[in-house]
C-alpha cells in the first residue's frame, strides 16, 4: 500500500529550524510561519522569543522598511500578526520586556505625522497587551508622564483614538477600571479633548476628539448602570455634564470664528449628553445600555412610562444660553457653494451644519425642561425649522428628523408630581398649542398635499409627502387617543368651520386613501377559510393539486395484476363504437373483444406438423462434427414427398390460398406456421417470411416441385437470423409452382 512509503513532506518551517544560520526574515517569508505560531511549534516559538528577534519584530511594527521594493513591504503585517496571535510565550516575552515596551512606545515620541498602517499595528499590539497584561501595561504607562500629551497629539489618526477607546474598554477587573478612570480626569483628557473642537484644529482632530467623548460618556453611562452598587462615582462622567464643560465646548462652537466641522463635532458630543437611556437594573453587559436586541440606544421622548434617564440640569443650563445662537444658525448658516441637482439648482444647500441643529433643537424640546421649550417657543425655533421641511423638499434627512421631533412633541406626556408624590393632571402643553396655532400645522398639511396634487399631474412628487403623511396620522391619532387628545380636540374645533372642513375631508378622503394604498398585503386572505365551521362547499374554491393523485393512480394501474378477464374485457365491438359515434363526450368502455382460441394439449394435425418442421429445421448438436461448416447458416423450408396432410392455409378474408397468391402476412404461434383448424391468431410484428409451395389449386401446401437442397451435417440456424436472409423478389408475380411468398399482413380475421 502507499502507506508503506514515507511519502509525506515534512514542513519547509522544520527544515529552516533545523539550520543554525536561519535568519527571522527567512521565517518571515514562510507562508505558513503564523499558521505555526498558533498551533504552539515548539521550536519556532523558542526562537522568536529571543531578545534580539523579538526587538526586530517591534522594530517591524513601528519603523517604516528602508525601502518598499520585493517582499519587505509585508514584514510589518507579518510581524505584527505574530505579536497579536495571542499565544502566551510571545506576548509574555513582550509585556514582561520594559525594553521592548519602551521601544514600542518610542513610536508615539515621533514629532512628524504618523504612518495610518504603523499605528494601525502600534494600536493592535498594545490592545492585546492591555487585554493580556494588563497590571504590567497600565503601570508603565501610568510612569509615562506625556503619555495623555502624545495621545491628544496624534488624536487625528484613528488608531490613536482607538488605543484610547482600547484602554477604557479592555480592562476587566473593576478596581483596576476605576483607577484608569481616576488617572485619567486627573490627567484632565476631557478637558483637553474638548480644546481640540476647536477652529484652530483640523477636522480630523475634530471629528475623532468628539467620538472619544462620545465614547466616553457611552461607556461611564453603561458601566454605571451595570455597576450600580459601586461606591465611587464615575469621574470622566461627572466632569463632562459639569456646566463649564459643557459651557466650554459651546464657546469652542460659537464664539469666534464658526467653522462647520467644529459645529457638527460638537453638536455631536451635545447630542449624546442629551442622549435618553433606559435605566435596567436587570441589564448586565454593554448591551443593557445599548439595548436588547440589536445594540441601538434606547431613544425616546422624556417623561415616558418606563422611566428615561434626564439630561443633566447642568447640561440644560449651558444649553439654554446659546439657543439664540443655534437658532440663528438655521437662519444664517456658514455659507456653502450652490449645488447643482437632477431636478434643478440648490443654493444654497441645507448643509450639515443646520441638519445638526435641528436634530439638537428637536433633543432639547423633548428634555422636558420647561424654561428651555419656553425659550425655544419664543424664538419660533419649531417654526423655522418647518419652513425648512417644505422648503428643502427632497431632503429626507430633514424631513425624518423633524417628524421625528413633532411626533415626541404629540405624544410624550408631560407628568408633574406633588409633595406627596401623587400624579397630577395633565397639563396643556404649550408646545402643543404653539404648533397648532402659530405654526399652523393643520393648514400646512392641507396646502402642501393640494399643492402636491396639482404638481403630481406633472409627473413631479414631493419629496416630504411620505413624510406628511406620516405626519398627518400622528395628529389624527394624537387627537383620537394620547396624552394631549383634549387639547387638539379643542385646538381643533378653534379652527375657522371652512378648515375643519377640509381637514375631516382630508381625513376621510385623501389620507384615509393614501393609508390604504400604503398597507401591502403579504398574504392574500381572500380565499383562506380560518374557521373550523367552513362548510365543504366552501372548500369547492381550493385548486389542490394534481400530481399526487394522478401519481398514486398509475402507481395502482401499474400494480394490478393482468388476468383473463382483463383480456376478454378489453376492447371495443361494433355495436359498441357505433353507439360511441353518436355520443362524442361519452367514454369509451371497452375497445372490442378478442379471444384466443389454442389447445396445445390436445392431439391435432398442428402438433405433428409442428414435430415434422422442428425435425426438419432443427438438427442435434454432434460434437464430433468438426467439419467447419456453419452451423447457424441460413436455408429454406421445404417439404420432399408431400405435405402433410390436414395444411390449409387462409389469407386475409378467411379464403383459402390459391396456387399463385401471395399472403402478405406469414403466421406463426409456438412453432406452428399455419393452423388447420383455421383460427389463426393475431400477434404484433415485425415476421418472419415463410416460402411454401403450391403445385395446383387445391388449398394444400406442397413441395413436389422444390427442388430438394442438401442439409447442412451441422446444427441449422434456429434463431431470429432464420427470418433475416434473402427472400424472393415479390416484384415479380409467383408462376404455377413455384414457391409462394408471405409478406407483412395488415390484418388476418379468425375463423
Amino acid at each position: 500500500m502507499f502507506w508503506k512509503f514515507d511519502l509525506h513532506s515534512g514542513s519547509h518551517m522544520e527544515a529552516l529550524l533545523e539550520r543554525a544560520d536561519v535568519t527571522l526574515r527567512e521565517l518571515l517569508d514562510e507562508d505558513d510561519v503564523l499558521q505555526e505560531c498558533k498551533v504552539l511549534n515548539r521550536k519556532l516559538l523558542d526562537f522568536l522569543v529571543q531578545p534580539q528577534h523579538m526587538e526586530a519584530l517591534v522594530s517591524c511594527v513601528t519603523q517604516e522598511p528602508p525601502r518598499r521594493t520585493g517582499g519587505e513591504a509585508a514584514y510589518p503585517s507579518v510581524s505584527c500578526e505574530i505579536l497579536t496571535s495571542d499565544v502566551s510565550p510571545i506576548t509574555d516575552a513582550l509585556g514582561e520586556d520594559e525594553g521592548l515596551l519602551r521601544r514600542l512606545y518610542s513610536f508615539l515620541q515621533d514629532q512628524s505625522t504618523l504612518n495610518p498602517l504603523l499605528a494601525s499595528f502600534f494600536s493592535r499590539v498594545m490592545g492585546i497587551l492591555i487585554s493580556r497584561k494588563t497590571d504590567q501595561i497600565v503601570a508603565f504607562l501610568r510612569k509615562e508622564d506625556d503619555f495623555v500629551s502624545l495621545l491628544l497629539r496624534h488624536i487625528g489618526t484613528s488608531a490613536v483614538m482607538d488605543l484610547l477607546l482600547r484602554l477604557l474598554t479592555c480592562v476587566e477587573q473593576p478596581p483596576l477600571r476605576q483607577d484608569v478612570f481616576n488617572w485619567l480626569n486627573e490627567e484632565k483628557i476631557v478637558q483637553r479633548l474638548i480644546e481640540m473642537i476647536h477652529p484652530s484644529k483640523d477636522e480630523n482632530q475634530h471629528s475623532n476628539a468628539s467620538q472619544s467623548l462620545c465614547d466616553i460618556i457611552r461607556l461611564s453611562r453603561e458601566q454605571m448602570i451595570q455597576f450600580q452598587d459601586s461606591p465611587e462615582p464615575d469621574q470622566l462622567l461627572a466632569t463632562l455634564e459639569k456646566q463649564e464643560t459643557v459651557e466650554q465646548l459651546l464657546a469652542n462652537m460659537l464664539v469666534g470664528e464658526q467653522v462647520e466641522s467644529v459645529l457638527v463635532s460638537g453638536i455631536q458630543v451635545l447630542l449624546t449628553l442629551l442622549e435618553p437611556s433606559r435605566a435596567r437594573s436587570e441589564a448586565v453587559g454593554l448591551g443593557s445600555f445599548y439595548g436588547p436586541l440589536d445594540g441601538q440606544p434606547e431613544l425616546g421622548p422624556r417623561g415616558m412610562e418606563g422611566g428615561f434617564c434626564q439630561a443633566s440640569p447642568s447640561t440644560l443650563l449651558a444649553l439654554r444660553q446659546h439657543l439664540r445662537d443655534f437658532h440663528q444658525l438655521l437662519l444664517h448658516p456658514p455659507k456653502r457653494p450652490a449645488l447643482q441637482m437632477t431636478w434643478g439648482l440648490l443654493d444654497p444647500p441645507l448643509g450639515n451644519t443646520r441638519l445638526q441643529v435641528v436634530k439638537l433643537l428637536g433633543s432639547a424640546l423633548g428634555a422636558g425642561d420647561a424654561g428651555l421649550q419656553a425659550q425655544l417657543l419664543e424664538l419660533d425655533a419649531l417654526n423655522t425649522m418647518l419652513d425648512l421641511y417644505f422648503r428643502y423638499s427632497y431632503n429626507n434627512f430633514l424631513h425624518a428628523q423633524l417628524e421625528a421631533c413633532l411626533s415626541a412633541v404629540l405624544q410624550s406626556p408631560a407628568p408633574t408630581q406633588s409633595a406627596e408624590g401623587d400624579l397630577q393632571a395633565l397639563p396643556d402643553s404649550p408646545v402643543v398649542k404653539h404648533l397648532l396655532q402659530k405654526c399652523r400645522l393643520v393648514q400646512r398639511i392641507l396646502s402642501a398635499w393640494e399643492e402636491n396634487e396639482q404638481t403630481a399631474a406633472g409627473g413631479q412628487r414631493r419629496g416630504y409627502m411620505g413624510h406628511l403623511t406620516r405626519i398627518a396620522n400622528t395628529l389624527v391619532q394624537s387627537t383620537e387617543k394620547g396624552p394631549h387628545a383634549a387639547l387638539l380636540g379643542q385646538l381643533l374645533k378653534e379652527l375657522p368651520e371652512e378648515e375643519q372642513e377640509r381637514w375631516e375631508t382630508f381625513v376621510s378622503g385623501p389620507l384615509a386613501e393614501t393609508n390604504k394604498k400604503n398597507v401591502v398585503d403579504l398574504v392574500s386572505t381572500h380565499n383562506l377559510h380560518s374557521s373550523s365551521d367552513d362548510e365543504e362547499n366552501d372548500l369547492k374554491e381550493f385548486s389542490f393539486p394534481q400530481y399526487g393523485v394522478l401519481q398514486q393512480a398509475f402507481a395502482d394501474y401499474q400494480m394490478q395484476q393482468v388476468t383473463s378477464a382483463f383480456i376478454d374485457h378489453f376492447g371495443f365491438n361494433d355495436e359498441e363504437f357505433g353507439e360511441q359515434e353518436e355520443s362524442v363526450n361519452a367514454p369509451f368502455d371497452k375497445m372490442g373483444n378478442l379471444s384466443f382460441s389454442l389447445s396445445a394439449d390436445d392431439e391435432s394435425p398442428n402438433s405433428n406438423l409442428f414435430e415434422v418442421c422442428y425435425k426438419e429445421r432443427i438438427q442435434q448438436f454432434d460434437e464430433d462434427d468438426s467439419d467447419g461448416e456453419d452451423a447457424w447458416q441460413q436455408t429454406e423450408l421445404g417439404y420432399v414427398g408431400g405435405a402433410p396432410a390436414g395444411l390449409g392455409v387462409l389469407c386475409a378474408g378467411g379464403e383459402p390460398l390459391a396456387s399463385q397468391h401471395v399472403c402478405p402476412k406469414p403466421l406463426h404461434l409456438a412453432g406452428a406456421w399455419v393452423l388447420a383448424n383455421g383460427n389463426v391468431p393475431w400477434l404484433p410484428g415485425p415476421y418472419p417470411t415463410l416460402h411454401a409451395s403450391f403445385p395446383g389449386p387445391s388449398p394444400t401446401a406442397s413441395a413436389d416441385s422444390v427442388p430438394a437442397e442438401p442439409h447442412s451435417s451441422g446444427g441449422v440456424d434456429t434463431g431470429a437470423a432464420v427470418w433475416d436472409g434473402p427472400s424472393s423478389d415479390t416484384s415479380q408475380p409467383p408462376t404455377e409452382g413455384s414457391w409462394a411468398l408471405f409478406t407483412d399482413c395488415p390484418q388476418v380475421q379468425k375463423r
